[in-house]
């Protein structure tokens, strides 16, 4: 029998909204060495939960999803005894977590250093993916958990680097360089690939938040919800009926998030509801898994940026929208349905 390290090798992976975390944590998902068994905990700000469906169904892996705030501060109580849970189901040799892009990493990190994981984690780099092109958008360089989530890092992925302009990647890499206690690691990178000898950096201990009482100020942990709403975390599923989605809002951190979850036999006309979901304003992220007669195909729409692509989820449709101000979400779903093909 394989033995590992009484402290499981645990590493955070940060970055703000749409920067291609869980593309990257898929990547190092496919480098896992055959034989040992990796835990994944993905926490999500919207409401239905779609990153874990995104994440490859292979022998080893146990992913367990927090959805519906963050785990930082709106559902930081959760994250102790969804943790130990999760340790004692897959008994994993390496465990990777990643928050909401709107999630402070501070209070994870006090989390997993304090008293009740100190003999069972070994918490190793945190890494921390950044998108150039944010250096440009005034609300994120002016958001604290920004700042955080970069000066909490040990490593520094500059992703997207094939999409990005040469002098924004050059700024990122020059003020990465400036930091103090300096990084470990800073490295340009497409797709979030990131090296899997880098987790095992040791972490900095004398890093430290800049603004640590970002996470409890941006937050107002409100969170409202309709239609068929379950609670958080329930063992039971949600279950849509044909033609009437569950729909769940939310709102916090100066941004509103709603997602709908659609039967398994609900039918989209992709084109039009790509003309729907890409004409929508004041968008942060749009995250959908979205079936389309035989076929399924996840929607990921950031900011004015979109892409789609096939995936083999088969349960059910799901479409998030995270805005910054509150939209129509009624007239949003009902030009959704309008998209629906009838049998």
């Amino acid at each position: 029998m394989n033995q590992r390290p009484t402290a499981i090798p645990t590493n955070i992976i940060t970055g703000f909204l749409g920067v291609g975390k869980t593309t990257s944590i898929n990547a190092l998902l496919a480098s896992k060495p055959e034989g040992e068994s990796w835990a994944v905990l993905v926490n999500e700000f919207g409401q239905v939960g779609i990153d874990q469906d995104m994440m490859p169904d292979q022998e080893g892996l146990h992913v367990k999803e927090l959805a519906g705030g963050c785990i930082c501060c709106a559902m930081g109580a959760s994250l102790t005894p969804t943790l130990k849970a999760l340790i004692e189901q897959a008994h994993p040799d390496r465990l990777i977590i990643e928050p909401t892009g709107i999630g402070h990493p501070e209070g994870i990190i006090d989390t997993l250093m304090g008293p009740s994981f100190k003999d069972t984690l070994d918490l190793r780099a945190t890494v921390c993916l950044l998108d150039p092109r944010s250096l440009e958008l005034e609300g994120v360089v002016n958001n604290e958990i920004f700042h955080d989530q970069l000066n909490l890092a040990d490593v520094v992925m500059i992703n997207k680097c094939d999409i990005a302009d040469p002098e924004l990647i050059e700024l990122a890499e020059s003020s990465l360089g400036n930091m103090f206690p300096p990084k470990q690691h800073i490295a340009r990178t497409v797709k979030g690939h990131i090296d899997p000898a880098l987790l095992d950096l040791v972490r900095n201990g004398q890093l430290s938040a800049q603004f640590p009482d970002a996470h409890k100020h941006e937050h107002d942990n409100n969170h409202d919800h309709s239609h068929h709403d379950h609670a958080h975390n329930t063992s039971q599923p949600a279950l849509a009926e044909r033609g009437a989605p569950i729909r769940k809002t939310g709102h916090g951190s100066d941004l509103f998030s709603c997602g709908w979850i659609f039967h398994r036999d609900d039918c989209f006309d992709f084109w039009a509801l790509e003309a729907i979901l890409n004409g929508l304003e004041d968008i942060q992220r749009i995250k959908g898994v979205i079936r389309i007669g035989h076929a399924w195909v996840f929607f990921n729409r950031v900011k004015d940026e979109h892409d789609f692509d096939k995936v083999a989820y088969r349960r059910d449709s799901r479409i998030e929208i995270i805005s910054s101000r509150e939209l129509d979400w009624e007239q949003i779903e009902q030009d959704m349905l309008a998209c629906l093909l009838t049998s």
